[in-house]
């Protein structure tokens, strides 16, 4: 299938779908606590999707059973909010999608609870970094594979952290999923050229240890293997000539 470009009509909605998820991150930034638990967040996702009049992307998606993945420490990606109680030192990805206007919107942030250590501040920074650095290379002309190249050498190549190979970005509209699937490492070949009206959700996904990963019998939960913490970062952008506008800024 090929890469749609949208239309300016898709453009503006998609927009207002970018800014109305951003405005969701930042409110359960703000609402987090050391002594939640994941499902009391996932709880209050759904009274801010009603707020503002959208509905949750991953919620029945492939069977996912709820609006937000909730990521702690070693867990990477996928995780269904519970019964877990967020203690002094975590790490959390938020990751969370809306639809407004039957189109797509995807973003994740990482958020730290209490002291965490410097160290693991550290590479929650780079990854976030690593997200920056791949949208200051997109733009119309470019191909695909510039965000990958730029993942790795920032995530792996500067700072000697590893990135989580099996998971990717991908294109977003009225599929939450649509064509490219867009890596976190170097490829060999460029890939597609992108153009103007593309809309991509870019997600450097990485580990402090190997990288190597465990899906959990939930067949949603994917854990390092080494129980190395791990964490991701994720805009929703859209392709310009003349660079990248990011639709999820926070």
């Amino acid at each position: 299938m090929a890469i749609t470009i949208k239309t300016p009509e898709e453009i503006k909605i998609m927009r207002e779908a970018g800014r109305i998820l951003a405005t969701i991150l930042n409110d359960i930034k703000d609402f987090v606590k050391i002594g939640q638990t994941t499902k009391q967040l996932d709880e209050y996702a759904e009274t801010l999707m009603k707020k503002y009049d959208v509905k949750p992307s991953f919620k029945g998606y492939h069977g996912f059973p709820a609006i937000l993945c909730t990521s702690v420490n070693e867990q990477v990606v996928h995780t269904i909010p519970g019964n877990y109680v967020l203690k002094d030192g975590d790490i959390l990805t938020v990751d969370c999608g809306v639809i407004y206007k039957e189109l797509n919107s995807d973003a994740a942030i990482t958020i730290f609870l209490g002291n965490v250590p410097e160290k693991t501040k550290d590479f929650v920074f780079v990854v976030r970094k690593a997200l920056m650095g791949a949208i200051s290379k997109v733009k119309e002309g470019v191909n695909l594979n510039v965000i990958g190249n730029a993942v790795q050498n920032i995530i792996e190549g500067q700072h000697g952290y590893s990135v989580v190979k099996e998971l990717t970005g991908h294109g977003i509209g009225r599929r939450l999923h649509e064509e490219p699937f867009i890596v976190n490492y170097r490829e060999i070949s460029p890939g597609p050229m992108l153009k103007a009206g593309m809309t991509l959700a870019i997600e450097p996904i990485a580990a402090m240890g190997s990288g190597e990963i465990i899906t959990l019998r939930d067949n949603w939960t994917i854990v390092t293997a080494d129980k190395m913490p791990a964490c991701q970062w994720e805009h929703t952008i859209l392709v310009t000539k003349t660079g990248a506008e990011i639709l999820t800024k926070l």
